[in-house]
């Protein structure tokens, strides 16, 4: 699904226009890199999951390309975690 086509959801199932849908996207993927930027960032809707940052540590790894070892540097990543209601839903779905 396209970020058009989920704004064209939310309009219809919201009863809103699709420009005042997409401004709501965006303010909820705003509150979500917002979030994520503070020191311990982390963000739960509850029928959804968490979004939160995990540090990874430096380690050793291998160009796939060349064989050539290499070393890769620790980073902040995002981790997203599906909530029980969101993982039912996906289950339940045919």
């Amino acid at each position: 699904m396209t970020k058009a086509e989920v704004v064209s959801r939310m309009a219809e199932q919201a009863g809103i226009s699709k420009k005042a849908a997409a401004n709501a996207l965006s303010a909820l993927v705003g509150a979500v890199h917002e979030s994520l930027k503070k020191k311990d960032g982390k963000i739960r809707i509850s029928e959804l999951g968490t979004f939160r940052v995990i540090k990874k540590k430096a380690r050793n790894g291998v160009n796939p390309q060349t064989r050539e070892k290499i070393k890769i540097a620790a980073a902040k990543v995002p981790r997203f975690a599906a909530s029980k209601a969101l993982r039912d839903a996906v289950k339940k779905a045919k």
